[in-house]
């Protein structure tokens, strides 16, 4: 227990230096030779001050909500789980304007069973990631259907970079980002599909993934709130 404390302390700070490094650096710069550097430079160096401060944000949040993972027990409701995922699209479509994001929803499910606010943040880190690791003016489609009478599936299908078959296990664990030409380009701390993974199973629900060179499907499921009430919706539909 001693060994993995002490390996997760020293990767968060390792992810904490760097960010910290960065403005630091473009601060004292800034501060130093003010008169010296043209506008355009100084725009850039703030610019970067405040990506990297946004990072560093980002990586305590998601610091603060593995540390609350076992404590910070769900509270689950039924809710309709088409309703929430429209939410999230609409605050992800704010900041990925050049993407296409829409859900194809199944309007016969009934309501799941979850804790709203879990979902809403499973679903924004798997719609962010979508968007993140796939170009702009590419589709980002979210579809919800029955898997059977008592469970709902639901798929974030992207046209991304894919995963590769050994990478697959990988992507849950903490501070795991692979290596890739977008990745490398872009800013991760390799915690969300971990807090994800772990939202996911604390409300009764599983997740897997299917990827190739054309894209990425993560397939979620979670049973409904009542056998008597899906059943009747399955049929139904």
């Amino acid at each position: 227990m001693n060994d993995i404390q002490n390996e997760f302390i020293s990767t968060v700070s390792h992810e904490l230096r760097t960010p910290l490094t960065s403005i630091r650096g473009f601060s004292q710069t800034l501060l130093n030779s003010w008169d010296k550097i043209d506008d355009e430079s100084k725009k850039k160096f703030i610019g970067i001050i405040e990506e990297q401060s946004n990072r560093l944000i980002n990586l305590v949040e998601n610091i603060l909500a593995v540390s609350k993972i076992n404590t910070d027990k769900p509270i689950l409701k039924p809710i309709d789980v088409n309703c929430s995922i429209e939410k999230v699209i609409q605050l992800l479509k704010q900041k990925y304007k050049s993407h296409n994001i829409e859900i194809q929803p199944n309007k016969h499910i009934p309501q799941v069973r979850l804790d709203d606010d879990k979902f809403q943040q499973v679903m924004t880190n798997l719609i962010d990631n979508a968007c993140k690791y796939s170009e702009e003016g590419k589709n980002v489609i979210i579809t919800t259907s029955f898997f059977d009478s008592d469970n709902v599936l639901i798929k974030v299908i992207d046209e991304g970079i894919g995963i590769r078959d050994e990478d697959k296990a990988k992507i849950f664990e903490k501070f795991i980002r692979l290596e890739n030409h977008l990745i490398s380009k872009t800013q991760g701390n390799g915690l969300g599909l971990y807090i994800t993974k772990n939202l996911i199973e604390l409300m009764n629900g599983e997740i897997e993934v299917l990827s190739n060179k054309s894209g990425t499907e993560f397939w979620l499921k979670f049973p409904f709130f009542s056998e008597e009430e899906a059943l009747k919706c399955y049929r139904q539909s």
